[in-house]
């Protein structure tokens, strides 16, 4: 195993900007905002730090996946469907057979992120996009407040 130094320092955050993020989704499925934090990041001027992402809802997720072949995530979403199903005699089923599903999805999956960002960049692999994931059948609106944390450039 081999570790790169980084830089070190322990200097006071310049800059905390937070923003909303409203996202329509179009139902089950995967929606890319890797752009909107890519934006996020250069408006608020980041330099070094963090950036932070928080998803206001229990049934959707955040994740960070692959972005380059569309099969992962339709192989991701009929693995989701296999790990909770939505006839699997669910005690909670208020808002209908796919509510349930989707909190025990949101539970393997969660709802945070944090990507470094180093030199005004997201420090994502070359292959690595920023996802909300839809886990209900019907589309819904989703909120997420996404926060950069560190120094501007």
């Amino acid at each position: 195993m081999t570790m790169k130094r980084g830089t070190f320092s322990s200097v006071i955050p310049q800059l905390i900007a937070t923003a909303e993020l409203s996202v329509a989704t179009g139902g089950e499925g995967f929606t890319e905002i890797t752009a909107e934090a890519r934006r996020f990041v250069a408006d608020v001027e980041a330099g070094e730090g963090a950036l932070f992402l928080y998803l206001r809802h229990t049934s959707a997720s955040l994740i960070i996946q692959e972005n380059a072949d569309p099969a992962v995530r339709t192989d991701l979403t009929t693995a989701l469907r296999r790990l909770a199903p939505t006839d699997a005699g669910w005690i909670h089923d208020t808002e209908g057979p796919d509510d349930m599903p989707a909190h025990v999805k949101t539970m393997l999956a969660g709802v945070t992120l944090h990507v470094p960002v180093l030199d005004g960049q997201l420090a994502l692999g070359t292959w690595q996009g920023i996802y909300l994931v839809e886990h209900r059948s019907q589309p819904h609106r989703r909120d997420i407040v996404i926060q950069f944390i560190g120094n501007r450039r």
